[in-house]
């Protein structure tokens, strides 16, 4: 589709390059955090019913209540596990992240190619400098957002610390 439209060709390499890697990457980087947060999700969930079910069991046998007694730490393990690494990797929040970032390319390559909205001119041609600029406006608010999450996730973990970094005054 791209080749088609009537556009230099530095401006097809633009398409391609820029919008459809940036489109495609996001969508794959959605797709990974989505199932990694769903697993992990998963896990945390039944584990979290499982165990308090575990517990509550009224066994008889010496030997079956301690077997039940270490599957029953060991799967707490993994639950506690589960979750402590979905919120340290953020999967969840990621993943809608970069699920937003990819509909609103595809919403602007649309619209850009359809010549509606805010392309709505006589040819791709004339279209094709607002879309370039609205394609890095929302590569550059991706790239701002994480940098901004990743502050606030050191700002969390300094205040648990203390600062060994600066003087004391």
């Amino acid at each position: 589709m791209i080749d088609s439209l009537a556009l230099e060709d530095l401006q097809k390499r633009f398409l391609h390059g820029r919008w459809l890697e940036q489109l495609l990457w996001f969508e794959r980087r959605s797709g990974s955090n989505q199932r990694r947060y769903h697993a992990l999700r998963l896990v945390t969930i039944v584990g979290g019913v499982t165990v308090p079910a575990l517990i509550s069991l009224n066994l008889r046998s010496a030997d079956v209540a301690e077997g039940l007694g270490w599957v029953t730490f060991g799967l707490s393990l993994v639950v506690a596990t589960s979750a402590a690494l979905e919120s340290f990797f953020r999967y969840g929040e990621n993943y809608r992240m970069y699920r937003r970032t990819a509909e609103a390319l595809k919403a602007q390559g649309w619209m850009f190619f359809e010549l509606t909205g805010p392309y709505h001119a006589q040819d791709h041609q004339y279209a094709f400098p607002r879309f370039a600029a609205q394609v890095e406006t929302l590569v550059r608010q991706d790239v701002d957002t994480f940098i901004a999450q990743a502050e606030a996730a050191e700002k969390r973990s300094g205040a648990a610390q203390p600062d060994r970094g600066r003087a004391a005054g």
